[in-house]
Formats: C-alpha cells, structure tokens, sequence
C-alpha cells in the first residue's frame, strides 16, 4: 500500500473514531427529547411518593423535559419493579426502587419475574428512611413493652398495617415479632399512606410507619409513636427511644431510596442522569425538604449503589429466611 492510500485508509479510520464520539456526544446531548416517567411502586400520598414527586421537580428543571410521577403499586411493590424491569432501556422509565423492591422482595416471592441485581440498571442512592412503630391513640399503650404485654395478651388479635407482603412496613414488624415472640395479624394495604390512614382512623391498631409522616401526626394528636427502628434516636422526634432501648436489644432496620432504569442502560444516560440527580439532592431546600419528610439525604455513584444493592438482596434473603417471612 502506498503512503497516499495509507493516508487515505488513516483519515477513513480517524474519522470513523470521531464520528463515533461525536455520535455519543450527540445522544448524550439529546437526551431527554420527550416525558421521562419515574415510577413508584406505591400508592400516592406515601413517603415514596412524595419524595418521587419532590425529585421530578428538580430533575424537570435540569432535563428541560416533563417528568411525570407514575404510581404502579402492588405486590409489595413488586408490580412497579417488573414494569420498569421490562421497559425499553433508553432512559424515558425509571424507578424509584426502594429496598422492598430490589433487596427484600426477591426473598419473599418466590417466583418474582426479575432480578434486581441483572434486571436494573443503578443510577444513585437517593436517601435512607427511619421507621417508627406507630399505634392508634385509642390503643391502651404507652410504651413497647405495653405494646408487647398487649400483644401477648391478645394471642394473635391485635393486628398491624403495611404496605403490602414485603414490604418494610411488613418485614420490620415481623423481624419484632420474631425478637419479642408476638403473634400480630398482618393486614396488607396497596402502600404505606393507606395503611397509615387507617392506623390514624383506628381500623387497624399498629404499624411500623416511615418517620416523617408519622411523627407530623404524633405532633397533631393523631399517632403514638413508641419506637424507632434504626441504632441512634432520630433528629425529627429525639424523644422517641430507639427499639434497643425500648428493651427489644439489638432491633436495627431501616428502608432506602434509590434510581434504578431497565437493565443495559447506556452509560452516557445513566452520567447524565446521576449527575442531575446529584445536583437535585445537594440543593439546600432538598436537604431541608428531606429532613421535614424524615429522610437522610445521600447520592452515590452507580457502581457504589449497584454494590449496596447486592449486599441488601444477601442481607434480608438470611433475615427473611430465617423468619420464615414469605408472600402472603
């Protein structure tokens, strides 16, 4: 080959290489051209879904495209989960995956239809979630150990929300069941709101709540919150005593928020999408926004959150397991 043709065939190859970059840097650049939906695996008006709707505003105004808020609740929030697992990986479905859905939902249904540790793509934490053990007014307690007098009391009569098989509302109760040996009547709802609501109304008497919501209803008169689940008091109610110091020793739970997409994902949409994410959580108002709602504001990158993943799903499986927890 002469030194004309080696010219020749070099310049195709450059241009072949820039065209390629260029291509990528054009998709990265084009993204989003239409209404991106965030999905929520649960009902409206829970923590979940306030704090999706709390994310879409920012991400809108970053995007410069709608996000639009989609609740597709069920089976322990599964249902959402497998909806997104089977979208189109462009970027225009994503989800807003809890631990219900890709850490401990694998472990109570058997023959879930995805994997979340092969079937999402991981974007970012976004948030780690305090429960509460929350009881009607009505309900003649004070205190976990009155709780737990009740409940033994009872054998099996006293009941307890949640937001469904699975969930953390669920799994957080059963695991205090199994450490102080109660017997409650588990009473599934479609998401923790309504579950919640009916606690407030005195229709079911118990639940393990997420702290925000609940602790504005303690404040109004319409909750007792007995404990915290997580190993240090909670900021938003510091009066409230931990579990292990309400006598259940070593009691340690609590729920998380995160950004999954489809699987395969492509690299250029998952940067852009933390990126923006990143920026929409270390807003100041974001931060005092998430400490109202009771949650503790914390991104990563998408491989820290792909790793924190994993560690969940081998963590509740032996919790779960070991429980005998399983759909219901």
């Amino acid at each position: 080959m002469g030194k004309s043709s080696a010219a020749v065939v070099a310049g195709l190859l450059a241009g072949g290489v820039a065209a390629i970059v260029l291509s990528a840097a054009a998709g990265a650049q084009s993204y989003p051209s239409r209404t991106v939906r965030l999905v929520v695996p649960y009902a409206a008006g829970g923590g979940t879904d306030s704090l999706a709707r709390f994310l879409a505003r920012g991400m809108e105004a970053r995007l410069g495209q709608p996000v639009i808020v989609e609740n597709k609740p069920g089976s322990g929030t599964t249902t959402g989960g497998l909806f997104v697992a089977k979208s189109a990986p462009d970027g225009y479905t994503l989800l807003m995956a809890t631990s219900s859905t890709v850490a401990i939902g694998p472990s109570i249904y058997k023959n879930l239809a995805y994997d979340p540790t092969v079937d999402f793509t991981p974007i970012t934490m976004i948030a780690q979630v305090p429960f509460v053990l929350a009881t009607t007014p009505s309900l003649p307690v004070s205190s976990v150990a009155d709780f737990i007098k009740l409940a033994k009391e009872t054998s099996g009569a006293l009941s307890y929300g949640s937001g469904g098989a699975g969930s953390p509302h669920h799994v957080f109760m059963e695991l205090f069941k199994s450490m102080t040996g109660t017997d409650l009547k588990h009473v599934p709802y479609r998401g923790g709101g309504p579950a919640q609501q009916d606690v407030v109304a005195g229709h079911v008497p118990a639940m393990f709540a997420d702290i925000g919501p609940a602790a504005e209803l303690m404040r109004s008169g319409k909750l007792r919150l007995l404990a915290v689940t997580t190993s240090k008091r909670s900021e938003i109610v510091p009066e409230v005593p931990t579990l292990d110091e309400a006598g259940v020793k070593g009691y340690e739970a609590n729920s998380w928020q995160c950004v999954v997409g489809p699987a395969k994902l492509p690299e250029d949409v998952v940067r852009r999408l933390n990126t923006v994410l990143a920026e929409v959580v270390a807003e100041p108002a974001s931060r005092a926004h998430f400490q109202r709602i009771g949650m503790q504001a914390g991104t990563s990158t998408p491989a820290e959150n792909g790793a924190y993943i994993k560690s969940e799903v081998v963590r509740w499986a032996k919790v779960i397991k070991a429980m005998g927890v399983t759909s219901e």
